[in-house]
């Protein structure tokens, strides 16, 4: 009797003892990854879901703005970081955040597959995940009288006034592009004389690109005044018809290319997992989504492009660029002069 005493005290004991290791025990962790974004960025959950089940890692996008919003958060938010990583910095303020320290060194096996193209230091500490060339599109029908214009200069012709809607520089990524493109066409001596013939040629100017494309543009959803727009080379492929055929072209000659980069932030609160996002937003199975989420070019090399884009919307084989560093230096100076001329 005293035996089984013992032995029901002892299991007693070691099932308390059990029972407080479990209860001091903290469940696991969940691994998050903050994802800062720009507005436009979209993925299919289905991406997100798989890639979780592979590594363990929960990706959470946090919207912050358009491209040169979303910079000016991760510079003043640099000494507490809002994320772990970011994607959307593009070309026109990818120097600025680099001369901030924004992002942390990250050699991604990734970025040998096409990424690389477009790199901007040494340090691989932003990775290119798509190109978005910024390109004049037309209404080809409503075109039909006057016949399209090939180039910058075409578009400040007497026959195209009161045809042309672009978006504004200081508020809009497309809108500055579209100026640096002028600026890489005309030289420092020649973009303003052309920005006051178009001025002079009745070029409206709105403050981003869903205004100036969907409301505007008469060869999209708004059916609106204007068959001249500042949009991008991919855009066409939206706008397929009935009949198979782009209602809509890019003129391929107006083109400035425009680049959007991921990088890990420096004092990321999750810096391995957040390596591990880079390379997923750099891998096959990501860029193959990307034409048909963000209407972009994926950097990855051999990544088939939708069937439409074929003939729709053929990446540029040339398209205007301006130095990383030349353009952190005199953007302000130059979107201030733009302003004083063309809204003054």
């Amino acid at each position: 009797m005293m035996l089984r005493r013992v032995l029901t005290a002892a299991v007693a004991g070691i099932a308390l003892t059990a029972c407080s290791v479990t209860a001091n025990q903290s469940p696991p962790q969940e691994r998050v990854v903050t994802l800062v974004t720009h507005d436009s960025f979209t993925v299919k959950p289905e991406l997100l879901e798989a890639f979780k089940a592979e590594t363990g890692i929960t990706v959470k996008p946090l919207a912050s703005g358009d491209a040169g919003e979303l910079t000016n958060k991760l510079v003043l938010t640099k000494g507490n970081p809002i994320g772990d990583v970011a994607f959307g910095v593009d070309s026109t303020f990818a120097s600025r955040a680099l001369a901030e320290d924004v992002f942390a060194e990250h050699a991604s096996a990734e970025a040998d597959k096409g990424a690389q193209r477009y790199r901007l230091d040494p340090p691989n500490r932003l990775h290119a995940v798509d190109v978005g060339d910024v390109c004049v599109n037309v209404d080809v029908a409503a075109l039909q009288d006057e016949g399209e214009p090939r180039t910058y200069a075409d578009l400040t012709d007497p026959k195209y006034r009161d045809l042309l809607v672009v978006q504004d520089p200081a508020t809009s990524s497309p809108g500055l592009a579209f100026l640096l493109g002028t600026i890489a066409e005309f030289g420092e001596s020649g973009w303003q004389e052309y920005w006051t013939k178009l001025k002079a040629n009745g070029v409206k100017v709105v403050s981003g690109w869903e205004e100036a494309y969907t409301q505007d543009f008469s060869g999209s959803s708004g059916k609106g005044s204007r068959p001249i727009v500042v949009s991008y080379a991919s855009s066409p492929s939206a706008e397929i018809g009935d009949d198979g055929a782009p209602r809509t072209k890019a003129l391929l000659d107006t083109c400035y290319r425009q680049v959007e980069y991921a990088g890990v932030l420096n004092g990321a609160k999750n810096p391995e997992d957040a390596r591990k996002v880079v390379d997923f937003l750099l891998s096959e199975r990501f860029q193959a989504d990307v034409p048909e989420q963000m209407y972009v070019y994926p950097s990855r090399e051999g990544v088939a492009l939708p069937e439409a884009w074929t003939k729709a919307a053929p990446l540029p084989e040339e398209a205007r660029t301006l130095p990383a560093d030349r353009v952190d230096a005199n953007r302000e100076q130059w979107v201030a002069q733009w302003r004083s001329l063309v809204q003054g």
